[in-house]
Parts: structure tokens; C-alpha cells; sequence
């Protein structure tokens, strides 16, 4: 199921209405995919994931999530992975969700940084001194980029990659320096290469280039390498859909569960239940149970279902005895405290 806005009359109503349906909330949504990291990560490809560049999305996740709170102010953010590849931002709160189209737009365009597709030369053109918001999410991805850039992807191991790095650097003599010293060892690390930009450029290679440069280049590449790259057309238009949370990816089979942003470092898309392994798990639970699975089950007035000691024959709702438990828990508390704040 796909979940777009609130209109002003029943959808179903909208031939009715002569064209009179218009879109008057919606939460504003950000959605990550992994593959349009697909030129920077070298581990997979298209649809595939895997716990190295899943980094990517959690380093997206960190930077957007904490410019959406400390710079607009947001407070009710869901994260929820998408089933495959990525994870989609649901920002909740009342003045987020009857944000205009042209305010999306404009909030979007302040988290978009990566210009221009993978040919385009330089992506990333940052004005010095750099925005608080840049300054910020650079010491964010620092760790990032020593370490999934550089060991776990190896983003310059290649030779095309290499030269990739070389068009991005600002002297032509310190360029033809790094590329002598990388063609004599082609077994050379990312690691090292990105060190020896910093030894030969103080070896004096270049008598144009100056530190504040070069150091600027550098940040331009970590920005490049490690910042989100936002599907922001999703973002800027209340009319686009999103995958409703807890829906079953049709291709993975795995179900679209909350992230915590707190813990965004823990999370396993690849350890994510799927729809076959949850319906296996009650079967295990009732076979183990069968005394307690007589009895309708039983929600008290808020929604959310009490422990079972609580109510001594109280029958489990089917959730309750799988690995999806921990999810609807987060989800409810999530719910409870948006509810808190609209009351």
C-alpha cells in the first residue's frame, strides 16, 4: 500500500467534484535509495544491499535527521526502511504535514548538495566559510569516509576511480605528482591514497597550491563521497506516494519496519523479517503454547495490547510472538507521543 495526502473530499468522490480535489496535508517525506550511490559503492549493484554500503543510508539517515530537528525545529520523525534498498523519512509533526508545496520545495533544496549526474564533473561546489549545516554534517561524516570510503569499499582502488580523485583535486602539478607515484604501485590502498595527497603537496609539488585550497577541496570530496543523496522530487510535492510502513516489499518479502534514529547504527536491513519467516514463527509459538492460544485477543482502549501477565488468560495478538514485536513496539510509542503532542 502506498499512502499519499489528505484531500479536501473522498477520493472516490473526485468525479463528483469536477476536478475539485485538492491535497490539503501530508507529512513530508524524504526517501534514500541505494542506488544512486552506485557509482561510489563497489560492493553491490541495483537492487543488491549488504552491510557495507547499507552505511550509506545510515550516514544519510544521521545527517538529515539531525538537520530536520536542530534547523527547522522537527520533533516527530519515523524512519522506516523501504523493503530493499533504502529508507524513507516521515517528518509528522502538525506544521510539517500542512507545509505547502513551494515550502517543501524550498526545505529539500536546502538538504540538496550533490549536483548534476555521475559524468558531470564536480558534484559538489561548496561557498567558504561553510554553512553551519555543511560545517556540521562534515564532522558527521568524517568517520564515514576513513571508514567506508576508504576500507570498506575501496572507492579508489580502480584506476578510473583514481583519476576520478585527480579531477577532483585544484592543481595540475600535484595531480601529475600523485599519478606518477599511483601508476608506479597499482596495488596501492584508497587509504594511502588519500594520504599521499596531504605528503605531497607538502613536499612542495606545487608552488600554486596553498593549504586553505587544498583543504577545502578535500572537504568538497568527503561531501561528495558520503553526503545523502536525496530522491528530493518525493520530498517536494504532497501529491507523491510513499510506501505506508509494516507493508510487505513484493520483491524481498520483508516487511517495511520502523528504524530507530538513535540506534540507526544497529540496524540490519538483512536481519528484517520477512512475511514467510513471521507467519513460521507464530506456527512455532502456538505449537509451544497450546494452552494459552484459546480466547478472542484483547487491546486495551489506547491500542496498544498489555503485557500478558496483566490479564492471566489474555490471548497474544499474532504480533506479539514474532521477531516483528520490537518494531510495533517502537512504532506505538512513536504514535503515542505525536498523539501527546496533538492533544
Amino acid at each position: 500500500f502506498e499512502i499519499g495526502p489528505v484531500y479536501n473530499t473522498n477520493p472516490r468522490d473526485r468525479k463528483l467534484r469536477g476536478g475539485q480535489m485538492k491535497p490539503i496535508a501530508k507529512e513530508l517525506v524524504f526517501d534514500i535509495d541505494l542506488t544512486d550511490y552506485d557509482d561510489i559503492r563497489s560492493c553491490c549493484e541495483k537492487a543488491n544491499i549488504c552491510s557495507k554500503c547499507w552505511a550509506f543510508v545510515t550516514m544519510a539517515m544521521k545527517v538529515v535527521d539531525t538537520a530536520l530537528r536542530e534547523d527547522f525545529g522537527f520533533e516527530h520523525i519515523l524512519w522506516v526502511y523501504s523493503g530493499r534498498r533504502g529508507a524513507h523519512a516521515w517528518v509528522c509533526d502538525p506544521r510539517a504535514r500542512n507545509l505547502p508545496d513551494d515550502r517543501r520545495r524550498a526545505i529539500a533544496g536546502y538538504l540538496d548538495v550533490i549536483r548534476g549526474g555521475n559524468s558531470s564533473g564536480k558534484r559538489v561546489n561548496l561557498k567558504r566559510p561553510l554553512h553551519p549545516h555543511m560545517s556540521r554534517s562534515l564532522e558527521i561524516l568524517k568517520p564515514y569516509f576513513a571508514q567506508t570510503t576508504l576500507v570498506d569499499q575501496e572507492t579508489f582502488g580502480s584506476s578510473e576511480q583514481a583519476q576520478r580523485l585527480l579531477s577532483l583535486l585544484p592543481d595540475k602539478g600535484l595531480n601529475e605528482s600523485l599519478r606518477k607515484r599511483w601508476e608506479s604501485s597499482p596495488d596501492r590502498s584508497s587509504a594511502n591514497k588519500w594520504a599521499d595527497i596531504d605528503a605531497l603537496a607538502k613536499t612542495g609539488k606545487s608552488s600554486t597550491l596553498n593549504p586553505t585550497t587544498l583543504r577545502d577541496a578535500k572537504q568538497d570530496i568527503v561531501l561528495e563521497y558520503t553526503y545523502p543523496r536525496l530522491d528530493s522530487e518525493v520530498s517536494k510535492k504532497m501529491i507523491h506516494l510513499l510506501k505506508s510502513p509494516f507493508v510487505i516489499h513484493p520483491g524481498t518479502g520483508r516487511v517495511c519496519v520502523p528504524i530507530d534514529a538513535r540506534k540507526a547504527e544497529q540496524f540490519d536491513p538483512l536481519s528484517v523479517p520477512t512475511v514467510s519467516e513471521l507467519l513460521a514463527e507464530i506456527d512455532a509459538w502456538d505449537a509451544e503454547h497450546p494452552s494459552t492460544n484459546a480466547g478472542p485477543e484483547v487491546a486495551d482502549g489506547e491500542g496498544s495490547v498489555p503485557d500478558s501477565d496483566a490479564r492471566g488468560s489474555r490471548r497474544l495478538q499474532d504480533y506479539e510472538k514474532t521477531s516483528l514485536k520490537p518494531y510495533v513496539d517502537y512504532f506505538r510509542s512513536f504514535i503515542a507521543g505525536l498523539l501527546k503532542e496533538e492533544r
